[in-house]
């Protein structure tokens, strides 16, 4: 329950006040003394706003008393919206205050409506920042939790959609069911497969890749369920598929749109059974094998065009992970561009707000690749634009925005730099006042 704490040393001041917010059903606490709030403020939680006056002593008017309590309530709960009960001659001083971080200040004798639609407003917006608190607290937790107890292949993610999906890879890791992973090119469809094959029971077994796409059409049944001699010109020896390499482990199947007709039929009869058959064989050959696959096609277009069995499609897609592409998930991009470049050198401000506004579209290996070229072209200073070699003007629709950093991205600059606020804003590409009024707006605290 939130309860409003009052710190007047006039006890009908605190009367008045009790009654006016018993009224509305607001709960309330009254202490007569600076000493009292404070202990007031340690031993209670519930406490979610402060009224209190600026004089407690007799015959002081200067206000210093109330600027005293105000700092000690902010150094021991930074996030408390306090309220200042002011006669006029100490104005000056609560708007000094004010400026520093008090949610307002209500002059003696004070208007009942105005100061209860101030209490209203502001116990509303901390019960709003509290739920953010508590839904920050939970997504950080669950990522140091998922991170502690899964092996996630050196992933970097900062965002929310990473996040579910690796929690989803994760979890079902050890039913051994065929996995499909969709996403465009260079989104990491193949880091999502790692984190998969990693997690479960099969991770100490082999974990084999084939590119479907890189094969010509005529080789891939070969590649995959290998051939004895003379299967075709040129084979004088057994050739053992990537079936038989991956027995008792995982296969992925990358580019999977790119397997013909006759490679389908015979994949799926291995989902079904298990069995293949070498090309030029007639024997039937038993493996033990999970199958993850990842394509950047629409698969279901491709089913409805004739040109993907619609029952494969269906073994294959038990479980689908779609891995989003980078433009939708931009806070990813700053930690990927300092786990790229490392601690070469920083990035100029502006150069920051362009790569996270620019639209990727070859996602993280474009990315990277850019951050190679930018470390070689790189003398000394800072990184800027010219160096990553990307046109933004192109990428971007017109008319668009810059990103704007969110929650996620300042409390990470933040954390990357101790707090040090001149160099977060430098990583975020913001100026230091532009970095406080969003820390501002978002009820971050410095340190």
């Amino acid at each position: 329950m939130q309860r409003v704490l009052v710190i007047d040393d006039n006890p009908d001041v605190g009367k008045a006040l009790q009654v006016l917010l018993r009224l509305h059903d607001i709960d309330s606490l009254f202490v007569l003394t600076p000493q009292a709030g404070m202990d007031a403020l340690q031993r209670d939680p519930d406490i979610a706003l402060v009224i209190q006056d600026m004089n407690f002593s007799e015959d002081t008017t200067s206000g210093a008393e109330g600027r005293e309590l105000f700092h000690s309530i902010r150094q021991l709960r930074p996030e408390l919206p306090v309220v200042l009960l002011t006669a006029w001659t100490q104005l000056e001083v609560a708007v000094e205050l004010v400026k520093q971080g008090a949610a307002d200040y209500l002059a003696k004798p004070w208007d009942d409506v105005k100061l209860l639609a101030n209490v209203q407003n502001l116990l509303e917006l901390q019960a709003l920042r509290q739920a953010q608190a508590r839904q920050r607290s939970a997504r950080i937790h669950s990522r140091e939790t998922l991170a502690a107890h899964a092996d996630l292949c050196g992933l970097v993610y900062q965002s929310d959609a990473m996040q579910a999906l690796v929690t989803l890879a994760v979890k079902i890791a050890n039913t051994d069911v065929p996995v499909l992973i969709t996403g465009p090119n260079g989104a990491g469809k193949e880091k999502v497969a790692q984190i998969v094959q990693r997690n479960s029971r099969r991770r100490h077994q082999a974990f084999v890749c084939v590119n479907l796409g890189a094969l010509p059409g005529d080789l891939l049944e070969a590649e995959l369920f290998g051939a004895d001699p003379g299967a075709y010109t040129g084979l004088n020896k057994t050739r053992i598929g990537r079936f038989e390499a991956a027995d008792g482990g995982t296969l992925f199947l990358d580019e999977l749109a790119n397997l013909s007709a006759e490679g389908q039929a015979k994949l799926l009869r291995v989902l079904q059974c298990g069995e293949f058959q070498r090309l030029g064989s007639s024997e039937t050959r038993r493996v033990d094998v999970r199958v993850i696959s990842a394509t950047n096609a629409d698969l279901q277009g491709a089913v409805f065009a004739g040109r993907f069995r619609e029952d494969l499609y269906y073994r294959l897609n038990v479980i689908e992970l779609a891995v989003p592409p980078l433009s939708e998930r931009r806070e990813d991009v700053l930690p990927l561009l300092h786990h790229f470049l490392g601690t070469a050198g920083e990035i100029e401000p502006a150069c920051v707000r362009a790569l996270q506004a620019y639209e990727w579209p070859g996602n993280i290996r474009q990315l990277e690749n850019a951050c190679k070229r930018a470390s070689i072209l790189r003398a000394q200073g800072d990184f800027c634009l010219a160096h990553f070699g990307i046109d933004v003007a192109a990428s971007a629709p017109r008319g668009r925005p810059v990103v704007e950093p969110s929650r996620q991205m300042i409390e990470q600059a933040l954390a990357a730099n101790a707090w040090v606020i001149a160099k977060a804003a430098r990583q975020l590409g913001l100026s230091r006042q532009a970095l406080y009024r969003r820390m501002e707006q978002y009820d971050i605290d410095a340190w």
